[in-house]
């Protein structure tokens, strides 16, 4: 088999993987004639799908061989699906191909697990160490990592990968064991504390380098001896949403406590995708798409805008399950209608930030504007922000809703009109 048919079949088998964002990545580049790649920090957004969307990172799996039977994974072991593996160096020719054509400015590796978790991980560091290296490679690269290697395969994929991310996979243990029953749930926690011990070693020692004055021998230039760097663009992880009976709640009580315990930069939401020959006690068909948008909005809530779990999903609402209907935000405000109206020259910046409409960037500049005046409609106008969502919600120089907020129907203002179905929709 060449190399393009197993690119073929390896991209392909890495589409389920929603977790590579390359946001986060410490900044370098080759402006000086020296290496390859650049990472700006911000993103990287050079290539696209013909459907238009942003390709940012050569997306593959080292190899879609794996050893463990998991439920929910087209490419478990008893699946009958076409099998290819990539070498070290296939996966190395490919990224500076991809790069040199100016398609990609990293490279995000994930792999089945094959012979054992030490040799997987093995296999998967390498690549990034014959990238840094020895080809000077300083694009970004996301690892995934497997929690039952050895504690010093994951700390040298560390040193040569912006982020590293272990899946915890399911939102419960339970869920885990029924679905996964090899992995172990307290092997991906211990790893997942292990990855921040390291990075926040990481950070404190660049910290402590910088802030620390420079010695130096007479008439020679001053120079700070530079900390290893250790994933500077932290850890992530996904749930697959809809595989097991976890509702909502639990899946951002999960969440909550991975934020909170261990670092993570990102959870990642992955709608379950109906897989050929599946187990009976998986469902027959996906999640409404929508429950993963909604998801997604929730975890910006948690980590932007001051939002616990149990505040976005309280345990009166149905089934612990997120409104597909609403967004979350504006859900929890028609919920939680005796704070509103929100005086905006006089409310704090938390409460601010609860009111539908406004975005962080929004409420800032908010704030800045009624340090010198009262704040008025326009301004509001200016800002761009959805006004038909907003105005019911809030009070300026010039603006009371009156009992807009009191109106028998009026939740019923902000669910989407009906669509006429098509006979050629899904």
């Amino acid at each position: 088999m060449d190399v393009q048919q197993k690119l073929a079949i390896l991209a392909d088998a890495a589409k389920y993987d929603a977790s590579c964002a390359s946001s986060g990545g410490a900044p370098r580049d080759s402006l000086n004639g020296r290496g390859i790649g650049s990472v700006d920090g911000h993103g990287i957004c050079h290539s696209f799908t013909p459907d238009g969307r942003c390709v940012s990172l050569l997306k593959i799996l080292l190899t879609n061989y794996c050893g463990y039977d998991c439920l929910y994974c087209v490419n478990r072991v008893s699946s009958n699906v076409r099998r290819a593996r990539f070498t070290v160096d296939e996966v190395v020719a490919l990224t500076l191909d991809f790069y040199r054509r100016n398609c990609i400015e990293g490279l995000f590796l994930s792999s089945g697990i094959i012979r054992s978790p030490d040799y997987t991980m093995e296999q998967v560091a390498e690549v990034a160490r014959v990238l840094r290296e020895v080809h000077d490679f300083r694009g970004y690269i996301h690892l995934k990592t497997i929690p039952d290697a050895a504690p010093g395969l994951l700390e040298r994929a560390g040193r040569y990968a912006d982020r590293l991310s272990i899946n915890v996979e399911l939102p419960t243990e339970q869920g885990l064991a029924t679905l996964a029953p090899e992995k172990n749930a307290t092997a991906i926690r211990r790893s997942m504390a292990r990855m921040r011990v390291h990075i926040d070693d990481a950070r404190s020692a660049g910290k402590e380098a910088s802030e620390a004055r420079a010695v130096s021998m007479p008439g020679a230039a001053p120079r700070r001896a530079v900390p290893p760097p250790f994933a500077p663009a932290g850890q992530s992880t996904q749930m697959i949403v809809g595989a097991d009976a976890a509702d909502d709640r639990a899946i951002l009580a999960t969440s909550a406590t991975l934020y909170g315990a261990y670092g993570l930069r990102r959870v990642y939401y992955s709608a379950f995708s109906p897989i050929p020959d599946a187990a009976a006690s998986l469902p027959l068909k996906a999640p409404p798409l929508q429950r993963e948008h909604r998801l997604y909005q929730a975890d910006w809530l948690m980590r932007h805008y001051g939002f616990s779990h149990e505040e976005i999903v309280p345990a009166a609402s149905a089934g612990g399950m997120l409104r597909l209907d609403l967004d979350p935000k504006l859900a929890w405000a028609l919920a939680h209608r005796e704070r509103f109206p929100v005086d905006l020259n006089r409310a704090p910046r938390e409460l601010l930030l609860r009111v539908p409409g406004l975005g962080v960037t929004a409420v800032d500049r908010l704030l800045a504007t009624r340090r010198v005046r009262r704040l008025r409609s326009e301004d509001l106008r200016r800002l761009r922000v959805p006004l038909s969502k907003l105005m019911p919600f809030v009070i300026t120089a010039d603006h009371r809703p009156g009992r807009a907020l009191e109106a028998a129907d009026f939740a019923e203002r902000f669910r989407p009109a009906p669509v006429q179905a098509s006979l050629f929709s899904g």
